[in-house]
């Protein structure tokens, strides 16, 4: 029987432009969530190469570990962490960690795509992990660090919240969710997909050994537990540790005929399937098979998401241009729907920098009107992102077999009521928008259970997000012929940009990294 007394659980939630450490209260019918600390996550360039300051994000995890002993009034019952994926950092013979971890936005993996794709064809590497092609995926990363001095002198690879878990425990594991990320996990076995690392030249050995989500990772060492005026004994629960799977885990559907799109940095859109579909049409189509809480696989599409707009307020601020969102929500809201849209899910737009100029460019290139002021950029940016989620998940249900009856919107995207409405417009099905913090959801709920303060399986634990969380639904509005028309737009963009790369005997600028999948 679970306790009736909420009990405080503190979920240690690392995005790539954020961290946050949230307490949440858990118990019969009681599911609460109090962010108490927030701290930015800023990249490093030194000479050519992009980390992460790991160190700084640490201190930050830290600082919001003793936030969340005052404001609990005493330890928390247990602390979990999630991050982005594919990113790791490498310790020595020691357990030091040699280096900041590589940012996945560096450009060192362009040299590793041919190099696999001759090792193991695209077909074979996806028939044996699942996973969409991205080319900063940590199959990738390790390929692009061969016979370089700090992974020769690697004894121990651990992925982000692995590594701060080490750090908070002394204990070492590899969550599976993030873990499946890789590329080096084979998602029918959910373990290690040895032929592929062995034809690679990859040594699993680095890795350690796989932890699943509920599993206990540790508790606080002593130093740790004096650093934050917490008392112990605090156990560390391994949660979700991929920040969408935690997310996906907090996603308050009732039912399994819906669909997701985990919302921020990246937009993360799909369905949640009980078997990972590993046919050459699901390669294709990019999508990836990554697992889930309680044994689910997340059959889902990355697109570029909320970073088209953060580049582009970025850029428009170092210009000497600062726009209040909302503001400009309410002008791009006014401005004409889909004058211009460009193919969100290019691998054009993953890199930093004169982001505005290259969505202008972009929509230059398939003959469409550039975006005249912020607000016209800022309406491309959302009407593209629509269209993006409506491809995704019109793509997933024919690939998977599954309808869905509903859209669920979560992560920061669901506050962004222009976004929602126009996903709701362009997939013609209504979307349930929020909660914003569902990673950090997930990640309390996956402990609350752990510590026997919640009970059940996910439509348990989903239940009880319906019963406490609020949730706003859009009901789709307008014409779906114009969304159809406007895909056909980047449809026709695409194989023009292919027959005149065709003409000039060169690869179509923005698509070289997708025709090498």
């Amino acid at each position: 029987m679970a306790p009736t007394d909420p009990r405080p659980f503190a979920a240690v939630d690392l995005g790539a432009s954020s961290g946050r450490v949230m307490v949440g209260r858990v118990g019969a019918g009681t599911l609460d969530l109090t962010e108490v600390h927030r701290f930015p996550n800023t990249p490093v360039r030194v000479g050519s190469t992009l980390h992460w300051d790991i160190l700084a994000l640490y201190r930050g995890v830290l600082e919001g570990l003793r936030a969340a002993g005052r404001f609990a009034g005493g330890p928390p019952a247990s602390v979990g962490i999630d991050s982005w994926a594919v990113d790791y950092g490498l310790l020595d013979a020691d357990g030091a960690l040699i280096g900041n971890p590589v940012h996945y936005r560096d450009v060192r993996t362009q040299s590793a795509i041919a190099k696999v794709a001759g090792a193991l064809p695209p077909t074979a590497l996806y028939a044996a992990t699942g996973l969409q092609y991205l080319p900063f995926n940590t199959v990738y990363q390790l390929v692009a660090a061969q016979g370089t001095p700090a992974l020769a002198a690697a004894r121990r690879l651990l992925m982000i919240p692995d590594l701060v878990s080490y750090w908070l425990t002394g204990e070492v594991g590899t969550e599976l969710t993030n873990a499946s990320t890789t590329q080096l996990v084979d998602p029918r076995t959910r373990d290690w997909a040895r032929p592929v690392a062995d034809t690679l030249g990859i040594d699993l050995s680095l890795f350690a050994p796989l932890r699943r989500p509920g599993d206990r990772a540790g508790q606080l060492l002593p130093e740790v537990l004096a650093g934050t005026g917490l008392g112990g004994p605090v156990p560390v629960t391994a949660v979700g540790s991929h920040d969408t799977a935690s997310a996906v885990a907090g996603v308050p559907a009732l039912g399994d005929r819906f669909a997701y799109i985990a919302t921020g940095t990246w937009s993360l859109a799909g369905l949640e399937l009980d078997a990972p579909v590993l046919t050459e049409d699901s390669r294709r189509a990019n999508f990836t098979n990554e697992l889930g809480v309680d044994g689910t696989v997340r059959y889902l599409r990355n697109i570029m998401g909320l970073w088209l707009l953060q580049e582009c307020l970025r850029a428009w601020e170092s210009q000497g241009r600062t726009y209040e969102l909302g503001e400009l929500l309410r002008h791009a809201a006014e401005s004409a729907p889909l004058r211009s849209v460009v193919d969100a899910g290019d691998p054009e737009f993953i890199a930093p920098d004169r982001m505005p100029e290259r969505i202008a460019e972009a929509c230059r290139r398939t003959g469409q009107p550039a975006p005249r002021d912020a607000a016209e950029t800022t309406r491309c940016v959302l009407d593209s992102l629509a269209l993006a989620h409506r491809r995704a998940l019109l793509d997933a249900q024919r690939l998977s077999g599954r309808a869905v009856e509903a859209v669920h919107i979560v992560g920061g995207g669901a506050h962004n009521e222009l976004l929602c409405q126009l996903t709701a417009d362009a997939c013609g099905l209504p979307v349930v928008a929020g909660p914003a913090e569902a990673a950090a959801l997930g990640n309390v709920l996956v402990q609350a259970r752990t510590a026997g303060a919640v009970a059940g399986g996910l439509s348990d634990l989903r239940q009880l997000l319906c019963e406490t969380q609020d949730l706003r639904r859009h009901t789709p509005t307008g014409d779906r012929r114009t969304w159809e028309r406007a895909e056909a737009r980047i449809t026709d963009g695409r194989q023009a940009h292919r027959q005149k790369a065709a003409d000039k005997d060169e690869p179509p600028r923005g698509y070289a990294i997708r025709h090498l999948c």
